[in-house]
């Protein structure tokens, strides 16, 4: 006899209050950079959703002066994400820098021509960050994360490319509601219309290399991690039982991508272990 549907009992809704979470990641953004005694972002702008939007949370929070937008194109993403990177800046009108990141990757990989297509994109990833970094540093500005919550759950990220960052305004944040909070904030309909890439190589986008829409993934993520529902409870609500495992195993697979490096325990308090604090003000 076929079990009844629980489903009801694990309401799935993505659907925010995209003003209220506008105004709350705006507070979030100005208070969490002024109180570091920094006055100033630096955003890497790909053309797509994600850093457009936390672009636009930044003007709000700083104003468009005190934002750097930069554009880090490898030559196989030079010339379609790069064009919608600079409406972006345009609209917003925030400065921007651009720099070229081919020289660099290229020079790294030509002593390790059978490098694949993952090496190489982890490569660029971590060039990125570096110049982001070190504009920080000329800016005395803080780096801002653009990983969406569907993003870091999966492990989709690179560590110390994309995920590095001194705040992320949308890691709490599922894809599609990262699409309703874009639309609120009045972004290019181009840029809310095209499928979501790093701009690794020619043809490459997210959903492909994950192997599922963001769609149904946020539905199930939503349902695993902020309902705390049972992997059964996922098949009976409709999702492939391969899909919720393979999810699932993605999920533990990347802790160590969510965390601080884990340090072992030699002595009485231990950074990370039994020395934690929202803030280290106080011992």
């Amino acid at each position: 006899m076929k079990q009844p549907s629980r489903t009801q009992d694990f309401p799935i809704r993505l659907s925010i209050h995209a003003g209220l979470t506008e105004s709350l990641l705006v507070d979030f953004l100005r208070l969490e950079i002024l109180r570091t005694d920094r006055r100033r972002a630096v955003i890497g702008v790909s053309g797509g959703i994600d850093s457009a939007v936390v672009l636009a949370l930044a003007v709000r929070a700083l104003g468009s002066e005190s934002v750097l937008g930069a554009v880090l194109p490898y030559r196989a993403s030079h010339s379609s994400g790069t064009r919608d990177a600079e409406r972006v800046l345009d609209l917003f009108g925030v400065r921007r820098v651009e720099k070229d990141i081919s020289p660099m990757v290229d020079a790294y990989f030509s002593s390790c021509p059978a490098a694949d297509r993952l090496r190489r994109g982890n490569k660029m990833a971590r060039e990125r960050m570096s110049i982001l970094y070190d504009l920080s540093a000329s800016e005395r500005a803080l780096v801002l994360g653009t990983s969406n919550k569907t993003e870091l759950l999966l492990g989709y990220g690179t560590l110390h490319g994309d995920l590095a960052c001194a705040l992320n305004p949308l890691g709490d944040l599922y894809k599609t509601q990262v699409r309703q909070l874009a639309r609120h904030l009045g972004l290019p309909s181009r840029v809310l219309r095209k499928a979501p890439s790093a701009g690794f190589y020619p043809g490459q986008t997210d959903e492909t290399e994950i192997g599922f829409s963001y769609s149904r993934l946020d539905r199930l993520l939503y349902l695993l991690v902020d309902l705390r529902g049972p992997q059964k409870v996922a098949v009976r609500a409709g999702f492939p039982r391969k899909m919720v495992r393979q999810v699932t195993e993605m999920i533990r697979r990347s802790q160590y991508k969510r965390r601080m490096p884990l340090i072992a325990k030699v002595s009485q308090r231990t950074i990370g272990v039994d020395f934690r604090y929202p803030r280290d003000w106080g011992t």
